[in-house]
Formats: structure tokens, C-alpha cells, sequence
């Protein structure tokens, strides 16, 4: 059996023992996954108020679907298209995780001198990739939302602060939905229980899912009557 095969095989063996054992006590690894979840949501929205609250707001006038246009069924698919991107990045995070915590050691015990040197440290490097791609999309995702709340608060006449107030009721569980699975990633580093990465996949795709579809009908239907609601529209 070749070192892929026996990754794979007991990848599966692992993933079946973790799902059992969260089974049988799911509280204490949910919490943990949405502890941490909730975390990287909050800070990513205290990161949005800062940016929006230092940004020049772009004077180009915005369809606000719910707000200057009635919302439809039409303008869930953007959000939802947009929003299984993100949670798609950070499941491939997780399964990235896994490969480079349990392929490489096994490919590094077959190997010795310099070439078991390099396969040792590509499971090392590898994890910093994801790492440093998952904290580079952060940033990211944190400028391009501070900016376009900066914007479409000028529009309503209204603070950043009140705008993002008035998103919060999608804004969380959505976030933290969308970062079940890098909180997933967190507690096996943490741990160093790489193995179970890809049983952690499974399940925080399976959670967040449905959550993100929710928080999806919020924004479109509930958000921009509770943002005329803070602005007096």
C-alpha cells in the first residue's frame, strides 16, 4: 500500500473515530468551534467600524435592494453565491490541514538524510501557506466591507456604526457560520489533532450550510427594514 493509500485509509479510520466521539459528547467540541468562530466574527466587524469610520465614502450612488429598491427573491443569489465562496475557501483551509498534518509525517517516516528533512518541513510550510492565504483573505474582506459600508452609510445619510447595527441580526451568524470551519482548523492546531480535520470539514460545512441560507433571507427581507428603522427613513 502506497503512502497516498495509507493516508486515505486512515484519514477515514480517523474521521469515523472523531465523528463517533463527538457524537456522543457534541457540546464540548461545538463549543469550542463556536467560541472561536465568534471571535474572528466579532473582530472582523470591529475591523469593518474602524475602516468604515476612517474611509472617504465613494459618492457613486448604490441600489440598495430593501432600501431604495423592494427586495426579491433575485437578490439572494448574489449573497448566497458570494457567501459559499467564503465558506469554501475555509473548508479547503481545513482539508489543506489535514493533508499537510497527516500525509507529510507518513511520507516523511518513509524517507531519511535530506529528502526526509524537505518532506518534514513542507507539512510545516504548507500549514503556514494557509496560515498566511486564510489571514490575507481576512484583510481583504475587511477592507472591501469597511469601504462599502463607508459608502452606503454616506448614502443613507447615517454612521458606520448605526449601519452595521442595523446588520448585525445577518451579520453574525452569518460570520460565524462562514468561520466554523478556520475555528475547526484552530482547535486541531491547537491540539495537534490534524487528523480530525477532515471530520471537522464535514461537520462545520453541514452546520454552517443552512445558517448562511438564513442569514441570507435576514439581509434581504429583515436588515434594510431594521436599517430605515435606526435612520428614521
Amino acid at each position: 500500500m502506497n503512502v497516498a493509500d495509507l493516508t486515505l485509509v486512515r484519514g477515514m479510520d480517523d474521521t469515523r473515530a472523531a465523528l463517533a466521539r463527538w457524537s456522543r459528547r457534541p457540546g464540548p467540541i461545538l463549543g469550542a468551534w463556536v467560541a472561536r468562530s465568534f471571535a474572528v466574527a466579532v473582530g472582523l466587524l470591529i475591523a469593518i467600524w474602524v475602516i468604515a469610520s476612517l474611509s472617504t465614502p465613494d459618492p457613486t450612488p448604490l441600489l440598495l435592494p430593501g432600501i431604495t429598491a423592494p427586495p426579491t427573491s433575485a437578490d439572494l443569489g448574489p449573497i448566497l453565491f458570494r457567501n459559499s465562496l467564503v465558506l469554501a475557501l475555509h473548508a479547503f483551509a481545513c482539508i489543506a490541514g489535514f493533508l499537510a498534518g497527516a500525509s507529510m509525517p507518513l511520507e516523511a517516516a518513509r524517507r531519511s538524510g535530506i529528502s526526509k528533512a524537505v518532506h518534514d518541513w513542507a507539512g510545516t510550510l504548507a500549514i503556514w501557506f494557509v496560515v498566511l492565504a486564510t489571514g490575507f483573505s481576512l484583510f481583504t474582506q475587511a477592507f472591501a466591507l469597511g469601504a462599502g459600508t463607508s459608502s452606503v452609510a454616506a448614502q443613507l445619510g447615517t454612521s458606520p456604526g448605526v449601519l452595521l447595527v442595523g446588520l448585525l441580526p445577518h451579520a453574525i451568524p452569518e460570520l460565524t457560520a462562514l468561520f466554523l470551519p478556520l475555528a475547526a482548523w484552530l482547535v486541531a492546531s491547537r491540539r495537534g489533532q490534524w487528523n480530525e480535520l477532515l471530520a471537522a470539514t464535514f461537520v462545520t460545512v453541514l452546520i454552517a450550510a443552512p445558517v448562511v441560507v438564513a442569514a441570507a433571507f435576514v439581509e434581504t427581507y429583515f436588515s434594510p427594514r431594521l436599517i430605515q428603522v435606526l435612520i428614521g427613513a
